[in-house]
């Protein structure tokens, strides 16, 4: 029996299956030394994905049970363009209940523990919200 998607879900549709797996075999370096962070249920127990999809947008990292994304931003994001997508594409997650979080490429590698606090800081954000 074939697995039956509801027609709500958005994550990970399949028309978007083989760009998801092309960027996973892409990985920029940043993207590379933050899943070497992440991988494997290392930060606190949490699973993060790579290039999972909600609905046409694809995040760099997500982690379902906290319904976070992260973003890491290399030189391209910096023009208005881009800001505008960003902003656009963060008002479609926020829309679905997932917080994103942005980073700059050099801070992976210049202020590792910082970007790892700040992720850390952000598990539990939704229960601190119905507080």
């Amino acid at each position: 029996m074939a697995f039956q998607r509801s027609p709500t879900d958005i994550h990970n549709l399949p028309e978007l299956r083989t760009f998801r797996t092309k960027l996973r075999g892409r990985l920029t370096p940043a993207e590379a030394s933050f899943w070497n962070l992440v991988k494997n249920s290392r930060l606190e127990g949490r699973k993060f994905r790579r290039q999972h999809s909600v609905g046409r947008y694809i995040l760099d990292f997500f982690c379902p049970s906290e319904m976070l994304g992260v973003e890491l931003d290399g030189n391209p994001h910096f023009n208005v363009r881009a800001f505008e997508y960003d902003q656009e594409r963060k008002l479609f997650l926020e829309h679905f209940g997932i917080r994103v979080l942005r980073f700059e490429n050099k801070k992976v590698f210049e202020e590792r523990e910082w970007v790892e606090d700040k992720i850390k800081s952000c598990f539990g954000w939704r229960d601190r919200i119905s507080e």
